[in-house]
């Protein structure tokens, strides 16, 4: 007679600690969840090594400590939003993630946020860094805008009756627009998965906007193409999205040769004074109101002037105009909207109304006013 039936092991328990990264081609957001401990707030850390021109080396978050940033230059691992160089990536995830936090990867997993329609040989580099280099206990290389479906939508959009039944469950259907700083996807996403088909791409991002301002300026005021890191901080303060386009370039409008319009000598509500860092005693430049008395003054009293200006006029809207009108800047894509629109077309009709109604915009652009 057979004796009692051994009762099966219980299965290995999994990594208690989960590694989440989204890593930018100008920032990575990291976090670190303990099964037992409540998340914390991600990290912003800059993606990036630098040297100043004192040839100083800055890795990732060092760049706090600099205090001259003009004529800096940079090395970024991610070109056009993919992992090309992962002899700095690595550096930056060792001194930034590995050194810093409490956790082995061998008792960890890793979620590894991409773009979508990644090339082969780039995902298999990345897989070979994180088994052969790091030895995670398990990986999961997802596209990052899919990762926006699981987020709590319902209260994005509208406040819930009664709270979820199915807890981690991802929304219905999201159409998720991400404008970073390599460039700007449209994807529609079904119960969290991707519709491959529809997802469309604009090269065009906050690098591509950096460097059209970076031009206007050069040609307007000062040689700011050495600058482009005080450029860069220059449009994330002062630069916004027009409501009405035809009616803010009439009002920056100089007018014709020889005449002054008084909306252009008053500023007419757009034009704001960017004072310049010297490095010295100003570390960060400022935006401030307009006053046509600082630039007259700076004209007449030019040796004692104790601080650079410049005015920024039009180029506050044009520069995020691009996104909707990328030929501005010479580049031969269709605008957002017309991306939405040809994304659209890829799929049923039955589907817009739910992708048109939950529409989710990520991304660093996102944040002009």
């Amino acid at each position: 007679m057979a004796g009692p039936r051994k009762p099966k092991p219980a299965p290995p328990k999994g990594p208690s600690t989960t590694l989440v990264l989204d890593n930018g081609a100008s920032t990575i957001k990291a976090g670190l969840i303990h099964s037992s401990t409540i998340p914390s707030e991600p990290r912003i850390i800059p993606n990036v090594i630098a040297r100043d021109r004192t040839r100083k080396i800055y890795v990732a978050s060092e760049l706090e400590k600099c205090r001259d940033f003009g004529e800096i230059q940079f090395r970024r691992p991610v070109e056009k939003g993919f992992i090309v160089n992962w002899e700095a990536q690595k550096e930056i995830w060792d001194r930034e993630i590995f050194e810093r936090e409490e956790f082995e990867p061998k008792d960890a997993r890793l979620i590894l946020a991409e773009p979508p329609n990644g090339l082969p040989i780039l995902q298999a580099n990345c897989d070979q860094i994180v088994f052969e280099e790091y030895g995670f206990a398990s990986y999961y290389r997802g596209i990052g805008s899919t990762f926006n479906a699981y987020h709590d939508v319902q209260n994005i959009f509208r406040t819930p009756q009664e709270a979820p039944t199915v807890a981690n469950t991802p929304a219905e259907a999201v159409m998720v627009i991400d404008s970073g700083y390599s460039h700007t996807t449209i994807t529609p996403v079904l119960r969290g998965q991707p519709l491959q088909s529809a997802i469309k791409r604009l090269d065009v991002g906050g690098k591509v906007l950096t460097n059209y301002l970076t031009r206007l300026i050069s040609l307007r005021h000062f040689d700011m193409r050495n600058d482009t890191y005080i450029v860069n901080e220059m449009k994330e303060i002062s630069c916004y999205v027009s409501a009405d386009f035809k009616a803010d370039l009439e009002k920056s409008w100089k007018g014709t040769r020889g005449e002054r319009r008084p909306d252009y000598l008053s500023g007419g509500g757009i034009a704001k004074d960017y004072i310049l860092p010297d490095f010295h005693t100003r570390f960060k430049g400022t935006l401030v109101d307009y006053d046509p008395a600082r630039h007259s003054k700076s004209r007449k009293l030019a040796a004692q002037s104790e601080e650079d200006a410049l005015t920024l006029r039009n180029e506050r809207f044009t520069v995020p105009e691009i996104l909707f009108n990328p030929s501005d800047a010479g580049i031969r894509q269709p605008g957002l909207a017309d991306l939405v629109y040809e994304s659209l077309q890829e799929l049923p009709i039955g589907l817009w109304p739910a992708l048109l109604a939950n529409i989710i915009v990520v991304g660093g652009n996102t944040h002009f006013d």
